[in-house]
């Protein structure tokens, strides 16, 4: 209980915030950091991945796109041409459906956010599992280039797929009711609510990944990323550990997609790109591999300057600019700074120290 604690101060921030915003009239802020939030949910899955399981996954940015475009696609795409299948008409009378209207009032059949949502996160289990088994195997760069070219994959399909928009990807996706009276919606009306309900969810799994950490599982984890051989030795699977760790963090970075695809009202082809995965690791290593919180930190301060337009055109460069000083100067993270590492790293000129001649010479 007491090291639950640690929210208490982090709840009064994000409410301080919110009072701030209110107070000064810059409520508009609170869109921004919404969206950061559901990007550092899928952050703090890759952290986890990253810090305790040992594995470099530069794919992240498929898992968050299957989750942003299936729940976007089945909660537009309309099914009144395929009305009369049995399989629609099943679906229909499960309550698995909902009609409505398109914005020109022609009628419109769709699936529900809910079950959207639960068929984005099954297709990500799947899809998780599927890709995991294998690619698991591989260590080092060769692992980081295998999911390199699945997030590759998963681009070129959302990009190419008439059925996912092709490159104006999908627009008009409705609002996520979660229960009578919370809405996922960017609407103004929705936007202090929004903020409150991001950050719920965030902390939600925060507090589930702490538990996960200081549970024998995460004990376990820390010993396959100090000594996979020892960890072996010692009777852990590591390949059963490795898998369910990179499927916990594909649902993360799903549930992140789906999220901000209702809120955003829709998703384009750059959420699928390798740059954002680049992005999502070059936070995760600023933060610290294995700090949540840092992780936490980094992903607010750096997706909210970037939602903020602070890079500017320069915003990929910025990111991979970040990731290459980080790994010089900081593996650690930014906490883990060392000023000697920093000075090694300087060219020898700048490092030398100028020679002073005697009196006398």
């Amino acid at each position: 209980m007491g090291k639950n604690l640690v929210f208490l101060p982090i709840v009064a921030v994000v409410i301080a915030i919110q009072l701030l915003t209110a107070w000064t009239g810059t409520i508009y802020y609170l869109t921004q950091l919404t969206m950061s939030a559901y990007y550092s949910l899928l952050i703090v899955g890759l952290c986890v991945v990253m810090g305790y399981a040992g594995q470099i996954s530069i794919g992240h940015a498929g898992f968050f796109a299957i989750g942003g475009y299936l729940s976007a696609a089945l909660t537009t795409r309309n099914l009144i041409p395929h009305a009369d299948f049995l399989l629609v008409r099943l679906l229909n009378s499960l309550g698995c459906l909902q009609a409505g209207q398109d914005v020109y009032g022609d009628p419109l059949l769709v699936f529900t956010p809910w079950v959207a949502c639960i068929i984005a996160i099954l297709t990500t289990l799947i899809v998780a599992f599927i890709l995991g088994v294998p690619v698991l195997k591989l260590k080092g760069h060769y692992l980081a280039m295998a999911t390199l070219g699945f997030g590759i994959i998963i681009y070129r399909i959302v990009l190419a797929s008439a059925y996912f928009g092709e490159a104006d990807g999908i627009s008009g996706v409705p609002g996520f009711m979660l229960v009578p009276g919370l809405l996922v919606s960017g609407d103004k009306a929705w936007r202090v609510p929004n903020y409150y309900i991001a950050w719920s969810v965030l902390l939600l799994a925060i507090l589930l990944l702490r538990q996960l950490i200081d549970s024998r599982v995460g004990r376990a984890l820390r010993a396959i990323h100090g000594s996979p051989e020892a960890a072996e030795a010692m009777g852990v699977d590591i390949a059963t550990y490795k898998l369910k760790t990179f499927m916990l963090s594909a649902v993360f970075s799903a549930l992140a997609g789906v999220l901000l695809t209702h809120y955003n009202g829709g998703i384009g082809p750059s959420e699928a790109s390798v740059m954002k995965s680049v992005r999502y690791v070059a936070i995760v290593a600023v933060g610290g591999m294995a700090n949540l919180w840092g992780a936490l930190a980094m992903g607010m301060l750096l997706n909210f300057l970037s939602l903020r337009g602070l890079f500017g055109s320069y915003d990929d460069a910025v990111f991979g600019l970040i990731l290459i000083t980080i790994m010089l100067f900081a593996p650690n993270g930014i906490l883990g700074l060392q000023l000697g590492r920093i000075w090694q790293g300087l060219p020898y000129f700048l490092r030398k120290k100028p020679v002073t001649k005697g009196v006398n010479d």
